[in-house]
């Protein structure tokens, strides 16, 4: 019996050796196969990679990316100590796939004051981490091959990609804007859909339309007829809507943010989103919502318990808390709904007033953390590429990154490919900063206008 075992492991082992090329190789050999998915095509790059690395390589002030660089309210903060520290320890494992129960309630309770109807907790909302997460659950759970979805431009980028990845085909409708009167600054209300335009997008084929009021990049709020022009073509063609109202609190100069579920019609056929991070200052807790019908929203679960299934259970609970405190103040002057958009206000005039002194144009949001401005006066500094592929806003905020130490967004990035070049002199400054992170911005623009001058 040894001899014999002995005998087949010296067999095994002489072939093992004689075979250790082969294998050597087999190891090394690349796949020729495809392994990328066809549906990750003509997708897998993102513009916002290079332009964070580029601000933090080089900025001295970065007013690209859109988070505040001042702290979450106290509250917000003593929630998160307070269930960190005083809270069960059932707090530091699962809750509830669909959301933690005490903020699925709170949630359901702010969105009945502002949509105006009962709501199940349970059922009618869904947290989610982070906006983000939601917009794709619903690309995934509405979206087949071959349907259209339409975007309205300048569109939040992920849009895109995320209805190709569901397989299906963005349709693109633009915001235009008209000269104001009188000399004054344009507004983002001046960028204006076509009536016609629009319902020509609208066809046999069109699954949903996403809305994005208030508008990332542009600031705008939707009025109440543009919202019901919307409205009606989804009723007429039995079209979703997916609304991301992430900066629903964020609304200035006493505009009103209309939600368009609560227009006649658009219940039933509105996921409405909506975000944490905006509301109370905190975009790195990735805490996020879909309100909706629950015919909708049965199937972006479906979604949520099949991708990341369960969001951070602490940080529900303090946002819930966070609400909780929003609901015994609704309306009163002490609430963060109320302050934060006074105090957001100020920050985007100071930035404004910093601006039009150097020459350069703003576009005057009504909502949102960004304002969009004209360059133009800039340009002689960054000269056009005859035939260049980049988008000339793209390389003129490459240039001032580098050589001004000033970090923002081109507004190409929120354009279709066929589009990007419609309006290459403007860029997108985002001004939920410090008052010294804008004093900064302001030292470096003036400087800059002194060099332009004297050359």
């Amino acid at each position: 019996m040894l001899r014999r075992a002995g005998s087949s492991l010296r067999h095994f082992l002489l072939e093992r050796k004689s075979s250790a090329g082969y294998s050597l190789c087999s190891r090394e050999a690349k796949m020729s196969r495809p392994v990328q998915a066809r549906r990750l095509e003509g997708i897998d790059k993102n513009i916002w990679v290079e332009f964070v690395k580029l601000a933090a390589t080089y900025s001295k002030v970065n007013l690209g990316q859109g988070f505040p660089d001042f702290p979450a309210p106290d509250f917000l903060q003593e929630a998160l100590k307070r269930a960190l520290s005083e809270g069960t320890h059932m707090l530091h494992q699962y809750t509830r796939a669909f959301g933690h129960p005490p903020l699925v309630k709170a949630l359901a309770q702010i969105f009945e004051k502002v949509l105006g109807r009962e709501l199940d907790p349970m059922t009618n909302v869904m947290v989610t981490v982070g906006a983000y997460q939601a917009l794709f659950c619903c690309f995934q759970a509405f979206v087949d091959e071959g349907d259209e979805v339409i975007a309205i431009e300048p569109f939040f980028d992920c849009y895109e990609p995320m209805v190709k990845m569901a397989g299906g085909t963005p349709v693109f409708v633009p915001l235009r804007p008209k000269a104001p009167k009188d000399g004054k600054l344009m507004s983002s209300a001046d960028w204006q859909l076509d009536p016609a335009e629009l319902a020509s997008k609208f066809s046999e084929r069109t699954k949903a339309i996403v809305l994005n009021s208030p508008n990332n990049p542009l600031g705008k709020v939707f009025s109440r007829g543009e919202l019901e022009l919307i409205a009606d073509l989804c009723v007429k063609h039995d079209v979703l809507c997916i609304s991301d109202e992430v900066y629903e609190w964020l609304v200035y100069d006493g505009k009103e943010h209309i939600r368009i579920a609560s227009l006649p019609g658009m219940w039933d056929r509105t996921v409405t989103i909506g975000s944490a991070g905006k509301t109370f200052s905190a975009t790195g807790w990735k805490v996020g919502w879909t309100v909706g019908p629950d015919r909708l929203l049965q199937h972006v679960r479906t979604v949520h318990q099949n991708s990341v299934y369960h969001c951070a259970t602490i940080a529900q609970e303090a946002v819930a808390q966070g609400f909780q405190r929003e609901l015994t103040l609704y309306g009163k002057p002490e609430s963060y709904f109320v302050q934060l958009p006074r105090t957001l206000q100020q920050k985007r005039d100071l930035l404004i007033q910093s601006l039009v002194a150097v020459g350069i144009k703003p576009i005057v949001p009504e909502g949102t953390y960004f304002l969009v401005a004209d360059i133009s006066e800039f340009k002689s500094d960054v000269p056009e590429v005859p035939n260049s592929d980049e988008p000339y806003d793209c390389r003129f905020v490459k240039w001032m990154v580098k050589n001004k130490g000033l970090a923002a967004i081109p507004l190409s990035t929120f354009y279709s490919e066929a589009h990007k070049n419609n309006y290459p002199n403007f860029i997108r400054f985002c001004f939920a900063k410090e008052e010294a992170t804008l004093k900064a911005a302001n030292d470096i623009l003036q400087k800059w206008k002194k060099e332009k001058t004297s050359s």
